[in-house]
């Protein structure tokens, strides 16, 4: 029988148990990250919704920035929920100077894109990756992607209250982004989306 993946969650703020009790739902062990050990000890990592520039300071506190550019630099798969996306992305607009991000992803993203707290709307999407039946979708002082380069698959997009229709969910090789919260409803496709990522990266290892 083929061990769980163990995907961790960056647990160092934001939506951790959330995405932990979906990622135990949708068939991995799910564990928090915090230091370096935990990080080495993982098949896949989740970045949370949060705060971007804190989860980016709070990554150089803990010494965990190198060791995980280096890691998904390597290979493994990441998946980013808003504040991930953020620090997915290879640049970003309207955030901090000092902000750290890993350029895991080709796209320019607009940091806090959608609004306010205030301004948080929930909508439902057809998102052909996650299944055909809609997905329920929450956006909270969420980002949007500007733009992608050629290699990023673009999995969903959302028109927004400027009138124009913004791309929300990406993929690009082992990376995963939404601008969405998909840890804050009872859906758990775009996990189990996530988690056979994982298993897939892992197959080449376990049958060499």
């Amino acid at each position: 029988m083929t061990p769980r993946p163990r995907i961790g969650v960056l647990a160092l703020q934001g939506d951790v148990a959330e995405h932990l009790r979906h990622l135990e739902v949708a068939g991995a062990e799910a564990v928090s990250v915090r230091r370096r050990a935990e990080l080495d000890a993982v098949d896949g990592l989740v970045l949370p919704g949060g705060e971007s520039t804190a989860m980016s300071r709070l990554l150089g506190v803990y010494e965990l920035d190198e060791p995980l550019a280096a890691r998904i630099a390597d290979g493994m798969p990441v998946y980013g929920s808003c504040a991930g996306m953020i620090l997915l992305a290879s640049d970003v607009l309207d955030t901090r100077a000092d902000a750290r991000w890993f350029s895991a992803i080709d796209m320019t993203v607009r940091r806090n894109a959608f609004g306010r707290q205030v301004d948080s709307f929930e909508t439902d999407l057809v998102v052909e990756a996650f299944g055909p039946d809609p997905l329920r979708t929450v956006f909270i002082r969420a980002p949007w992607v500007e733009s992608v380069g050629g290699d990023v698959e673009v999995l969903a997009t959302v028109t927004a209250s400027d009138g124009g229709d913004h791309v929300v969910a990406v993929r690009q090789g082992n990376a995963l982004a939404t601008s969405f919260h998909p840890e804050i409803t009872d859906d758990v496709r775009v996990h189990r989306y996530f988690v056979d990522m994982v298993c897939r990266s892992r197959a080449p290892l376990e049958t060499s």
